[in-house]
C-alpha cells in the first residue's frame, strides 16, 4: 500500500517527497502493534552515550541505523528485495559491521537491548557473536508472539515501567505462554 504511486495518506506523500520520511515511522507503519511498541519503549527508556545513537534499527541491507534516519520510497523498496536471513551477506554484513561499530564505543558495563524475537537466529547469531554478554533482552518475552511483545512495550512504556533484562547468552528463549494483556485504553 505505501509503496503505490498513488498513495494519499500523509506518511506515503511524506515517503516519496524530498526529505522523506524517519524509518521508524515508516516500520510502524508496515508492522503495526509490534513496532509501534518498540520504538515507544526504547525511546522511553534508551541511555544513549555520547557517541551512539539511543534506538538503532536493524536494516536488510544497511546495517544498524539511527531510527531517526530519513528513507525514501527507493530504499524501502531496496529493504523489499532482501530476506532477513543470517547467511544472506547483503543482511549480515552490514548489521556485523555496524554492530562491531557500536561494540567499540561501549563500556565494559553497558547491556545492548534486543527488542527482536531472540528465538530465530536472524538477529541472535550475529549480534551475539559480537556484543556477547553484553546483549541481552526482556525476560518477559519469552512465551509471547510479536503481537503481545508489542502491547506489553506499549503498556510498559505509557506506564514508565522498565522491563527485566537477562544476557540473551543461553536464555531460555521459548517457554510458558503468559496470560493474555487484558483490554486497554490510552489517552491520546
Amino acid at each position: 500500500m505505501i509503496l503505490r504511486d498513488q498513495a494519499q495518506f500523509p506518511l506515503a506523500r511524506t515517503l516519496r517527497g524530498k526529505s522523506g520520511a524517519p524509518i521508524a515511522d515508516v516500520f510502524t507503519f508496515l508492522s503495526g502493534l509490534y513496532f509501534r511498541g518498540k520504538i515507544a519503549y526504547a525511546t522511553a527508556f534508551a541511555r544513549p552515550t555520547r557517541r551512539t545513537p539511543a534506538v538503532l534499527v536493524i536494516t536488510p541491507t544497511r546495517g544498524l541505523i539511527d531510527a531517526r534516519t530519513r528513507i525514501h520510497l527507493d530504499d524501502l523498496r531496496e529493504f523489499a528485495a532482501v530476506d532477513i536471513h543470517e547467511n544472506d551477506p547483503r543482511y549480515r554484513l552490514p548489521m556485523e559491521r555496524d554492530a562491531r561499530r557500536v561494540a567499540s564505543k561501549l563500556s565494559a558495563k553497558s547491556e545492548v537491548i534486543l527488542l527482536g524475537s531472540i528465538a530465530t537466529g536472524k538477529y541472535v547469531e550475529v549480534l551475539l557473536a559480537i556484543f556477547g554478554d553484553q546483549l541481552r533482552f526482556p525476560m518477559e518475552f519469552v512465551g509471547r508472539g510479536d503481537m503481545s511483545r508489542g502491547g506489553l512495550m506499549l503498556r510498559c512504556a505509557a506506564d514508565g515501567r522498565e522491563l527485566s533484562y537477562v544476557r540473551v547468552a543461553g536464555a531460555i528463549v521459548n517457554g510458558k505462554r503468559p496470560p493474555k494483556l487484558g483490554s486497554r485504553i490510552y489517552a491520546a
